[in-house]
């Protein structure tokens, strides 16, 4: 049974970074699954511009407000994209991170990152991407009013949950977790559409007795309610507590044309994404410029400590974790019936650390 999470939800890793390092490279070895063969503002200016000599030129779509998008900072920061011989454009996407998928499948972008539960379902139209690892786990939160009487998924059963939108990745989540717990999560909970700065005056004011959202908003939201309201669960707890939610996404066409470039670009990404773990203090000082100007540097480093970044899965364990998820989706009626989980899986991701 879920619980309140009491402050923040622990990272995945607890152990040390030898044991860590040794999951790691189980990880690139394929030790896990294997899948045999088979509205909005759209395109802003370049954010950052990392430029050296003749390196591969890459195209890197990303949401510069994001706070669980460091890692993309952070490789400008440390070099480490020039470390992997990579000069690559930074352009600030302030859309939904469905039409991000569609900037990356027409070739306006080379790769970017977004939530797995966003890009499932318009990858199974036949974008020309692919999902070749996770950066990182658990940026999503349920958050619910103490009057309302939830305590644990089961309780909200005949309950009003407000989400930002219908085919929201929070909304696909949740859906999985209350059929996990035994929910229909069409008849015996009601989905209210609120835009996200307005959820929390939503439940004061009764619309709603709880609702999905990320971080910063959610940790605000919480702080200033005078312990009104509390985190139920997240995605880096409970039964997703080892998955992935952001993921990287590559062109299809670059890996064709150019593997090399792409492997080059995925190691930086988990390379950053490691450093974000690692340093998670210096990762605000970077990334935190992009945040609200009221967020403080305290705050944030909480926040991004709560993001399970010290697991970056890939190979088998990231197609395993994917065809996880597409199964959760078929079933919950978001993938088609007529989809074949497996075949689906091996056509949308890429193995390019192999």
């Amino acid at each position: 049974m879920m619980t309140e999470l009491p402050g923040r939800p622990p990272s995945v890793f607890t152990g040390t970074p030898k044991r860590r390092h040794l999951l790691r490279a189980a990880a690139m070895t394929g030790a896990a699954l294997s899948l045999g063969a088979g509205a909005s503002r759209g395109l802003a200016a370049p954010a950052i511009v990392a430029t050296t000599g003749s390196r591969s030129k890459i195209r890197f779509t990303w949401n510069q407000t994001a706070l669980c998008t460091a890692a993309v900072p952070i490789a400008v920061d440390r070099g480490i994209f020039e470390k992997h011989d990579l000069d690559v454009e930074l352009i600030n996407f302030g859309g939904s991170t469905d039409q991000l998928l569609e900037t990356i499948g027409s070739g306006n972008s080379d790769a970017g990152i977004g939530m797995i539960l966003r890009w499932l379902k318009p990858l199974e139209q036949g974008f020309d991407v692919k999902l070749v690892a996770g950066v990182h786990g658990g940026c999503s939160y349920l958050v619910a009013s103490r009057a309302s009487g939830i305590t644990d998924i089961p309780s909200l059963r005949g309950k009003r949950i407000g989400i930002t939108d219908m085919a929201s990745p929070d909304k696909n989540l949740y859906s999985i977790i209350l059929q996990n717990h035994g929910l229909d999560p069409d008849k015996d909970v009601e989905w209210k559409q609120y835009p996200e700065a307005v959820l929390s005056m939503a439940v004061d004011k009764g619309e709603i007795d709880s609702y999905v959202a990320g971080d910063p908003q959610v940790y605000y939201q919480i702080q200033s309610s005078n312990g009104k309201l509390f985190r139920v669960a997240s995605n880096a707890s409970n039964e997703f507590s080892e998955r992935t939610c952001c993921v990287l996404g590559v062109r299809g066409s670059l890996i064709r044309d150019d593997k090399d470039a792409a492997t080059r670009l995925t190691r930086a990404i988990l390379e950053a994404a490691q450093a974000v773990y690692e340093d998670p203090l210096h990762a605000v000082e970077v990334s935190g410029r992009y945040a609200p100007r009221t967020a403080k540097p305290v705050d944030l480093a909480e926040m991004l400590k709560s993001y399970p970044y010290g697991r970056q899965p890939i190979g088998d364990d990231f197609k395993g974790q994917v065809l996880l998820y597409t199964q959760e989706l078929k079933r919950a009626g978001v993938i088609k019936a007529s989809t074949d989980p497996v075949r689906y899986v091996n056509r949308v991701t890429a193995d390019l650390l192999a």
